[in-house]
């Protein structure tokens, strides 16, 4: 199958895919994080670039959601990749390494100097798929909850 990749568009169902994506990761349904990532993603808000990937009759196959970040290190700029989901109909059908193509080739004309995006370990099919067009790091990924909430986890 050839996946055409574009921006998202008003009327794209892309809430849809974007549920898929929040249960394939065991995230709770939140019709509200939906609404808002959706208004953050159409609205180009705090960076942020939505592609999907639909197959020839406009039906979306997949979606790669993406944010510009600064990189001091280089004096230049990236795009990060937080979201990227097929839907499970067109899974191992070239979806996912069509909407990595893109977002290199989105990089290349807006002059970014890398793609970068964290996959969990065992997530071993998508990892096939990003070996295929870049390079796994040596670097650990950690989360710091905000200071107020490290203070309310404090043993006491």
């Amino acid at each position: 199958m050839h996946a055409h990749v574009r921006q998202v568009a008003t009327g794209d169902q892309w809430s849809v895919l974007y549920a898929g994506y929040r249960s394939f990761y065991a995230l709770p349904e939140d019709s509200g994080v939906v609404a808002t990532t959706w208004e953050w993603v159409s609205a180009g808000a705090h960076g942020l670039v939505g592609l999907v990937a639909t197959d020839p009759d406009g039906t979306l196959l997949g979606l790669a959601n993406l944010r510009r970040f600064a990189r001091p290190s280089t004096a230049g700029f990236g795009l990060y990749l937080d979201d990227l989901f097929t839907s499970p109909d067109a899974r191992g059908q070239g979806v996912a390494t069509a909407l990595l193509r893109q977002a290199g080739k989105l990089a290349s004309e807006e002059g970014a100097n890398v793609v970068r995006w964290i996959t969990a370990t065992d997530n071993r099919a998508a990892r096939r798929v990003y070996d295929e067009v870049a390079s796994a790091t040596p670097w650990v990924t950690y989360d710091m909850a905000p200071a107020q909430q490290q203070e309310a986890h404090r043993p006491g």
